[in-house]
């Protein structure tokens, strides 16, 4: 397994994982009230620190386990790691145009703050995983 496909699935369990901790935190804030009333502004900062931390310190053994393959991209890491950025933005896009959405309605701040985190997460993961697909199952640039 290439070392930059091992980099992508770390970004893509971590952030599932933050996302899963932080959908747990808030929806178990809730009790049996509304979710827009749930005090989620600490768990969504919480969450994105400790997703970036995580994915700084699994990297550094990874990157330790792998030194020779560490530092080295050739032209397909390259043109794989675009593909997955370009699929991975494409969703930031429509997060942000969602999000845009939620405050023309005048959606409440939890709902605008939510759209925005899931289309980063989901910007990540989708990311991540156009990247091992093209890894596994080849890559072809059109």
């Amino acid at each position: 397994m290439a070392f930059q496909e091992k980099r992508a699935w770390l970004m893509a369990l971590v952030s599932i994982g933050a996302y899963a901790a932080y959908v747990i935190v808030v929806l178990g804030g809730t009790g049996a009230g509304d979710v827009a009333g749930a005090p989620y502004v600490a768990a969504l900062l919480w969450s994105i620190g400790a997703a970036i931390v995580a994915n700084i310190v699994l990297q550094i053994p990874l990157a330790m386990t792998a030194r020779q393959d560490a530092g080295t991209k050739d032209q397909r890491d390259r043109e794989i790691h675009r593909f997955g950025e370009y699929v991975g933005q494409s969703f930031l896009v429509i997060g942000g145009v969602g999000a845009l959405v939620l405050s023309m309605v005048e959606a409440d701040h939890f709902w605008i703050a939510n759209a925005i985190y899931l289309a980063f997460v989901l910007s990540a993961v989708l990311g991540s995983v156009a990247k091992i697909a093209a890894y596994r199952w080849g890559f072809q640039p059109w």
